[in-house]
């Protein structure tokens, strides 16, 4: 069902999208130009699979903010369905593509994509669901936190099977958010921190990919050659940008000495090209989408609403706070992309989406 021409999207929120869009965009053509040090990286390639992405994007927030979000609800469960069904697709070798040596994209012809990002705003979708229906119960173990348990424990197992520890505790925490905003008791909160924790040990001590980060993480600036590397090079961009930067396009880390200066490690190249002011007002773009999302929640005609609002908020905060503290060396190692700046266009693409939700929730918001 299409909304009334006569709706209009929250403006506050349209600009901050917008603007934070397009200095992703800028950011990320700035440090695209260091893969023209890599031999087998097409500049060009990479640069053209990124407006392609953008432009979907674009396309798919206009889609989604005209689309009235109700329908999601009643969907909710066959989204959420749809979603674990294309992660299972990783499990068939021929469709499985490896990089940095995990499996989490699907490989179809010229076509890659990452699963994942689609497992995120699902259970995004589906928890705001679940909240409404129980809405009188969530409190309840029965209705909030077994629920909560049982679906994050599916999704876990998908993901922790694909190695991606990171985008596990991202909808995890999201989750944890929603539910008790929605009004989970303090005592339940502590039981998923628990349970989060040892997950993470097990992890730790399991797997040892997630071994070695936590170790580079606690030993600093020791194997600077190794293990070591990336965060190094990240600080020695990060702090060569000092208060203004080294300017547009002049970041010397991102020539070769940086790893994956377009990914993982894009916020360090934007640091040292924009230094301290820069890097500052983007932390307040991401702060400027948060605080927009959350008035147009504190709006919403209904719960669900509200819910999806608030799941979406938290998704861009966690995950983009994640990629840039990791960059500063605040946290371990993570693979997040920095959402609508990394290159990626799986997750730029469901971000943009994403966002049109909000923005079609805006529409219907009480003065």
């Amino acid at each position: 069902m299409m909304a009334s021409r006569a709706l209009k999207i929250d403006r506050f929120f349209l600009i901050s999208i917008g603007v934070l869009t397009c200095a992703g965009f800028i950011i990320f053509l700035s440090a695209s130009l260091g893969l023209l040090t890599q031999d087998g990286i097409s500049f060009t390639t990479v640069a053209l699979k990124q407006i392609a992405s953008l432009g979907i994007g674009i396309v798919a927030f206009f889609i989604f903010s005209r689309i009235k979000y109700t329908w999601l609800k009643k969907s909710a469960l066959f989204i959420l369905i749809g979603a674990i069904a294309i992660n299972l697709l990783l499990f068939i070798p021929h469709l499985t593509l490896f990089y940095g040596g995990a499996a989490r994209w699907i490989n179809i012809g010229p076509l890659s994509f990452q699963p994942s990002e689609f497992l995120k705003i699902a259970f995004i979708i589906y928890l705001a669901a679940w909240i409404q229906f129980a809405k009188d119960k969530i409190s309840s173990m029965k209705f909030g936190l077994i629920p909560y348990l049982v679906i994050t424990a599916i999704l876990g197992a998908l993901l922790l099977a694909q190695s991606d520890t990171d985008t596990f505790l991202i909808i995890a925490f999201t989750g944890v958010v929603m539910l008790v905003i929605a009004g989970m008791p303090i005592k339940h909160l502590f039981l998923v921190g628990g349970a989060l924790i040892l997950v993470v040990v097990g992890v730790v001590m399991l797997r040892p990919y997630a071994y070695q980060r936590v170790q580079t993480f606690l030993s600093g600036n020791s194997d600077a050659r190794g293990a070591g590397y990336q965060i190094n090079q990240s600080l020695i961009a990060i702090g060569s940008g000092q208060i203004t930067g080294r300017g547009f396009g002049q970041s010397i880390q991102k020539f070769g000495y940086l790893p994956q200066p377009t990914d993982d490690s894009i916020f360090a190249v934007a640091g040292e090209e924009f230094g301290f002011i820069g890097s500052s007002i983007l932390v307040v773009l991401y702060l400027l989408v948060a605080a927009s999302t959350f008035r147009i929640a504190g709006k919403a005609p209904d719960l669900f609403g509200g819910m999806l609002s608030i799941g979406i908020a938290m998704l861009i905060v966690t995950e983009s706070f994640l990629n840039m503290s990791a960059m500063l060396g605040l946290v371990p190692l993570s693979g997040v992309p920095l959402l609508f700046v990394s290159h990626g266009g799986t997750a730029l693409i469901i971000i943009l989406a994403a966002s049109g939700i909000v923005a079609n929730v805006s529409k219907y918001a009480k003065a």
